[in-house]
């Protein structure tokens, strides 16, 4: 019959929870010399892995909620974009205004000015000695489409000919907009902040070398070994506890 080893933080933490109710079991007969093996020290840290376990289990949720509500703000913009673009060609722009919209659109949709040259092409450029290379036009993370946005917003805004009668497509809708793509945007950067810091916080209390749950846990499974011998009855109970550090 084959098992499944069950791995992960919160697995460690559970493990490490089973090691010290057997350890409270063995009473006066484990008494490690060692302070961070003692039982007092291990109940302690075990209420801190608790705790940066729940930590990232809190702070997760904030952040996924934050990146879908970011996700679901931006999921019409490239259709609102080729609006601004047709309703600014309708109007009676200069050239110059055509011309510095149109590289703005290219930004916020991720176009070139001009198309990639194919891999024939590219081969017969190399067969006359000519060396391509292209430099990556794609601006499409959200801070850099924020700022592309801003640019065009502040374009249209500078534009007296543009005039739509459409709500949505006036520079007011497209200021507020902005602010809530930007307010969306920051929260997503601001949770992720958090979670990261929170991910942190839990590989140091599990996972710093001599001193963290999966070390420690190693160490008093050792220390029982020595104490009660490998093929005892205390050793067996934990020796198949498992604590495991990520890759």
């Amino acid at each position: 019959m084959s098992t499944t080893v069950e791995t992960g933080h919160a697995k460690n933490v559970a493990n490490f929870e089973k090691l010290i109710t057997n350890v409270t079991s063995f009473g006066r007969s484990y008494n490690p010399s060692r302070e961070n093996l003692k039982l007092e020290a291990l109940n302690t840290q075990h209420a801190a892995a608790k705790a940066v376990i729940e930590g990232v289990n809190a702070t997760e949720p904030v952040f996924k909620n934050a990146k879908s509500a970011r996700d679901i703000a931006f999921a019409p913009f490239n259709k609102l974009l080729t609006r601004i673009s047709n309703a600014l060609k309708a109007s009676a722009t200069a050239v110059e205004v055509d011309e510095s919209a149109s590289y703005l659109f290219r930004k916020l949709k991720g176009q070139r000015a001009t198309p990639k040259k194919t891999d024939d092409e590219k081969k017969a450029a190399e067969a006359e000695g000519k060396k391509t290379v292209e430099i990556s036009s794609s601006q499409m993370g959200f801070d850099n489409r924020l700022d592309n946005f801003d640019k065009l917003v502040k374009l249209l805004a500078s534009v007296p000919e543009y005039i739509p009668n459409e709500t949505e497509l006036k520079v007011d809708s497209l200021t507020t907009l902005y602010n809530d793509l930007f307010t969306k945007n920051k929260a997503v950067t601001t949770a992720l902040a958090s979670l990261n810091s929170a991910r942190i916080h839990r590989d140091q209390v599990l996972y710093t070398p001599l001193t963290g749950v999966v070390d420690i846990s190693v160490d008093v499974k050792n220390y029982i070994k020595s104490v009660f011998g490998a093929t005892s009855p205390q050793y067996k109970e934990i020796s198949g506890l498992k604590f495991t550090s990520p890759s």
